[in-house]
């Protein structure tokens, strides 16, 4: 409008549109769109990073990285890039149901692969299930991840912590030492529980029936107070000749040392969970003999899954070291990428649980039989038994477990 000198002037409403339109128009230089979600699929995963375990949760982590780093760089999933999305839960089960629910209210996962811990996971499974979230791949063998029948939500690769259970036990007392030679060490949590009622479930089988009064010392989770443990076992009123471990790597290298002081002829055997890799790192001169049950095949097996996993750590950019772990986590990223290239429409909540059900025989290069169905959600009952020998990991009887071919469902 016109003043009444002549003047030109604005009025105050249009000055106040043309600044906005000049900020709008300033937008996408000060503040560079963000890529939304759209062009990816995000899968959760909650795992240990701090404390004494980090090493079990960065190589599940490092592992899944590994499977979708190499599809991504063939194209993803009908265009899409794989990203896993990672929180902390330092092994402690308040935080790994918190994480949870950021995972899924916050980021939008449509899956959680390869949480780690079975305290962990008595929190997390519940969660899963009431969101009707595909969880997978878990790096645990308890049994509340393997009810009959299934729940709908949860699928699993590895074999459980009872049919590793049931190797050892058959391994030792195959091997002539009494069930009354057999000691226990665990973690005294819910993963240690299920370990050790495996075993104690194997001897009683085998016509041991006083199992359960064997020597037995535990330990508290996310410690390395294990001293009362070697108490336990060192005033046990028959001399034991082997520990069947359930424990994690820190604390068990530490009882493995002090028991050796004592009895330098025992022998320990050490469930998968424990990190093989970890433990023989830090039990440095002590490593000799120890043996350790594994859910995955050696690396010098030569089979197809391994080489195809050893050619990703070799060309991957973040100089990784091979370990049983991270193959672990590769294994369970190609299981969820095939049943996520089966699906014909939308990579969603709804349709990748719905592939994982009607998933039938897998065949990714692992030498064994393997199928996932609604009824069947677990892939893997193989148990592979090494034992550390000058400072390297040797496969020990046969890998074969007799459990697992009475399972598959033909």
């Amino acid at each position: 409008m016109d003043t009444c000198d002549g003047r030109f002037s604005l009025e105050p409403l249009k000055i106040k549109t043309l600044l906005l339109k000049a900020v709008l128009l300033c937008l996408p230089v000060l503040f560079p769109p963000i890529v939304t979600a759209n062009n990816e699929i995000l899968v959760g995963m909650s795992a240990a990073f701090s404390g004494l375990n980090a090493d079990l949760g960065r190589g599940m982590k490092n592992g899944i990285e590994l499977g979708f780093a190499e599809v991504n760089a063939n194209g993803g999933i009908q265009g899409r890039t794989l990203r896993l999305v990672v929180k902390d839960d330092a092994y402690e089960p308040l935080r790994a149901a918190e994480n949870m629910r950021e995972l899924i209210d916050e980021d939008s996962v449509v899956a959680i692969l390869g949480n780690t811990g079975t305290p962990t996971a008595v929190l997390t499974v519940p969660i899963a299930n009431e969101e009707k979230l595909l969880m997978f791949g878990a790096y645990t063998g308890a049994g509340l991840l393997r009810k009959a029948p299934p729940d709908y939500c949860i699928y699993n690769y590895r074999a459980s912590y009872k049919e590793e259970a049931m190797l050892m036990v058959n391994h030792l007392l195959d091997s002539g030492i009494k069930p009354e030679e057999i000691a226990f060490f665990t973690q005294r949590d819910s993963y240690g529980d299920a370990g050790y009622q495996g075993a104690v479930e194997q001897l009683q089988s085998r016509g041991y029936i006083e199992a359960e009064w064997l020597a037995h010392g535990r330990y508290q989770r996310n410690t390395l107070n294990v001293e009362q443990a070697v108490a336990d076992l060192l005033v046990a009123e028959v001399e034991p000749k082997a520990v069947i471990m359930v424990g994690s790597y820190a604390a068990a290298a530490k009882f493995i040392k002090l028991m050796k002081m004592d009895l330098p002829n025992l022998l320990f055997l050490n469930i998968s969970f424990t990190g093989s890799d970890s433990l023989l790192r830090m039990l440095g001169k002590d490593a000799e003999g120890v043996i350790i049950t594994q859910v995955v095949p050696n690396m010098a097996s030569g089979l197809p899954i391994v080489q195809s996993y050893l050619k990703q750590i070799s060309s991957s950019p973040l100089l990784l070291n091979p370990n049983v772990i991270s193959l672990e986590g590769y294994i369970v990223a190609r299981i969820f990428i095939d049943a996520a290239r089966k699906i014909k429409g939308d990579v969603n909540q709804a349709s990748l649980l719905t592939s994982m059900g009607n998933f039938g025989r897998l065949d990714i290069g692992l030498g064994v039989d393997m199928i996932l169905n609604e009824a069947h959600h677990q892939a893997s009952y193989e148990v592979w038994m090494s034992q550390i020998r000058k400072g390297r990991f040797v496969d020990i009887g046969s890998k074969k477990n007799d459990y697992a071919h009475t399972n598959i469902q033909k």
